[in-house]
């Protein structure tokens, strides 16, 4: 059977966590795609979905603007499962009515269970509360014909309800949510018990799917692949290479904005340690050139890829007949690249959006529905050793993002040897494999120091070290006071022209990852 054969689709209505039910939902082996909520049913209905997710939103259902979805939809037979501004856009839809909440609920709450077949089956009912996740300042007045509460909390006598005849079912709280101790017993009784699933999204699954659609995809013809040394495009070297051996030829081009060293290591492992055919490129002065006087990061991340474009044109040329370029695009990628409510997208991803129309290459992007914890393990399945699997991710545009304002070749000075020291530190504390991702940025400003009695005038360094799982989300690592202390002093001290060193405590969302 198609690992795509069984697919949930999540309707996005502009949720913070919609990312972290599509994780819940995959981490049962079970695949789904996020569609945005307007998406047409002709479109839904084709990919023959086993269940449907209508996630929340920060919107209100009787808004005059607020997003809906089709009618139709509730007249289909599919399992529906609504969540939060879900639960109350199917009640809307469906002849109900959502009121504004004289006690909003925020935070933790107490569930009661009424009926424990459907989504609580298995769970405990009666007088046993269980701790669930809220955050909701509407509350449903009246329930659609047909529906029936199947659990209550303190301030919402429909915390959860079910239709009786139609596979219908809403919950107030959120599953996705690791505070809702319930959560995948929900997601997996839906899933499973409801949509009727089974767990058949495993990697060695995806390996065999996609080496098939590559192949039949490629045929005889030749391939190029982005290489940068990173988890994304190794993995993509290795499944394609498996796909049609010596037809790939990757290329790994210096852009002049890696980490000190960074190139010449990954250079050799490629050639020690693969039997992939690697072509060296060095064109670091090229993207100084194109990035010479550029400030506004879309535009960087714009020129870094239409750079790398180029320069993969021009090698493909020397190659002969090229038909095909292989990238890395991951899931998140997409995601933030795409507007789900308004015309401005999260951030552009030099990746994503296609090829310039010049551009003769057709795209192969196998690992564009993975999350990043997904393409590690699937690169442990290909026999990708752990050194390469397990560095912490490093954007495509390199430095270059991590520079905020103008990238000089003195500005990559500073911050390569500042990010140096971040890692070395990171990496002799035991730290560096705990944490997703932790690197310097230089800031545009200099601030006031004095060094040796003298005033200085110099540049500030920003460390940032997150925890996350899929890069959708993200929390800022307590990395303990006396690690900061080391980096700081040794930043200061060692790189010239840094007088001044913060820690950022942000996490995603409302920041994102990178700052640029």
């Amino acid at each position: 059977m198609n690992i795509h054969d069984e697919i949930i689709v999540i309707l996005d209505f502009g949720s913070q966590t919609t990312q972290l039910i599509a994780r819940r939902i995959r981490e049962q082996k079970v695949y789904c795609e996020i569609l945005p909520f307007s998406t047409d049913l002709e479109v839904i209905l084709a990919k023959k979905p086993k269940g449907i997710v209508l996630s929340g939103g920060p919107a209100s259902v009787y808004d005059s603007d607020a997003p809906l979805c089709g009618n139709a939809l509730f007249e289909m037979d599919i399992p529906i499962l609504g969540i939060c501004y879900g639960a109350q856009l199917m009640v809307q839809q469906m002849g109900g009515s959502v009121e504004n909440a004289d006690k909003r609920e925020f935070g933790k709450a107490e569930l009661t269970i009424q009926l424990t077949d459907g989504l609580f089956a298995g769970l405990e009912t009666g007088e046993y509360k269980h701790q669930v996740w809220m955050s909701h300042g509407d509350r449903v007045k009246e329930m659609p014909e047909g529906f029936v509460t199947s659990a209550t909390s303190d301030n919402s006598i429909y915390a959860a309800f079910r239709h009786d005849t139609k596979p219908f079912s809403a919950v107030q709280f959120h599953p996705e949510v690791a505070h809702t101790l319930i959560g995948t017993d929900v997601l997996r009784n839906f899933i499973f018990g409801i949509c009727g699933c089974s767990p058949n999204w495993t990697m060695h699954s995806f390996i065999e799917s996609n080496v098939e659609m590559i192949r039949n995809k490629v045929g005889s013809a030749k391939v190029i692949c982005a290489l940068s040394g990173g988890v994304d495009s190794s993995v993509t070297a290795a499944i394609v290479h498996r796909a049609i051996g010596d037809q790939l030829t990757c290329i790994y081009v210096n852009n002049g904005l890696m980490r000190t060293g960074e190139s010449e290591s990954i250079l050799r492992f490629f050639k020690e340690k693969s039997k992939l055919k690697v072509i060296d490129v060095n064109a670091e002065e090229f993207f100084l050139g194109e990035l010479e006087g550029i400030v506004d990061p879309e535009v960087k991340r714009r020129r870094i890829g239409l750079g790398f474009i180029k320069i993969f044109e021009e090698q493909a040329a020397k190659l002969g007949e090229v038909d095909y370029l292989a990238q890395g695009t991951l899931y998140p990628d997409v995601i933030e690249s795409v507007s789900f409510r308004g015309d401005v997208p999260i951030k552009s991803h030099h990746n994503v959006g296609g090829l310039p129309e010049v551009m003769k290459l057709d795209l192969i992007e196998p690992l564009r529905e993975l999350f990043k914890d997904e393409v590690r393990e699937l690169g442990l399945e290909l026999g990708l050793p752990e050194e390469a699997i397990y560095r912490q991710p490093f954007p495509g545009p390199g430095l270059g993002i991590r520079i905020m304002g103008e990238v000089t070749a003195e500005r990559l000075r500073v911050l390569r040897q500042a990010d140096v020291i971040v890692l070395e530190e990171m990496k002799k504390s035991g730290l560096y494999r705990q944490v997703w991702q932790s690197f310097a940025v230089l800031l545009p400003i200099q601030t006031v120091g004095v060094m040796g009695d003298y005033r200085t005038y110099e540049n500030v360094i920003a460390i940032r070290a997150v925890d996350s799982k899929d890069a959708m989300t993200a929390d800022w690592s307590r990395l303990p006071y006396d690690i900061l202390q080391i980096i700081s002093g040794r930043i200061i001290n060692e790189v010239r022209g840094v007088n001044r060193v913060v820690y950022d405590i942000s996490s995603k969302p409302p920041s994102t990852i990178e700052w640029e």
